[in-house]
């Protein structure tokens, strides 16, 4: 996958983390959370909602930042 791509995907990764994280999943359950907030905002499945959530996104963001040159690198 091209860094580009990869960078776009995981900041809309942090985005669904972040409505995610805006619910109290202690006492809503995560399939509630879903249906009620994350897919009618983001259209995604309950299984990429499992897949995000699972995702180490700062570890891999940090990653890109680290290997992709600045323009000022040049």
């Amino acid at each position: 996958m091209q860094i580009g791509r990869k960078r776009n995907l995981l900041r809309r990764y942090q985005d669904v983390m972040d409505e995610f994280n805006k619910h109290d999943c202690r006492y809503i359950p995560i399939s509630v959370i879903h249906r009620e907030f994350i897919y009618p905002k983001f259209h995604i499945s309950r299984h990429t909602l499992y897949r995000i959530l699972n995702t180490p996104i700062e570890e891999e963001l940090q990653e890109i930042n680290r290997t992709q040159p600045t323009l000022f690198d040049l």
